[in-house]
């Protein structure tokens, strides 16, 4: 990890959309097609089955990579919308904790 934008990306990373209609929304690779293009998947607007492809310099890659969806899908080709989710979801909720973390304590609730 710590490839940020220069590395390259990894079945189970999660990345963030910099253009088209799911602007600033996170997802998670699931396949990558070629140099240039990957599929992606959230598991709510965009459910494994129907996957979005996307071109590289349209998304944002995180330096996290989910474990259980990237265990699942080398194991079973395969990985439930909840996982996806549950992956989503944990990453966002550690991220907005260590950003707020300061501004919660000095403003009122």
């Amino acid at each position: 990890m710590g490839d940020g934008e220069s590395g390259s990306p990894k079945v189970g990373q999660l990345v963030k959309v910099k253009r088209g209609r799911e602007l600033d929304q996170f997802a998670i690779i699931i396949s990558q097609l070629d140099e240039r293009f990957v599929l992606i998947a959230d598991g709510e607007k965009r459910k494994f089955d129907r996957p979005k492809r996307k071109n590289l310099h349209h998304i944002e890659l995180m330096d996290y990579i989910s474990p259980e969806v990237r265990n699942s899908l080398l194991e079973t080709g395969r990985v439930t919308n909840g996982k996806l989710r549950f992956a989503i979801s944990k990453f966002v909720n550690e991220l907005l904790t260590d950003w707020k973390k300061g501004d919660l304590l000095d403003g009122e609730r």
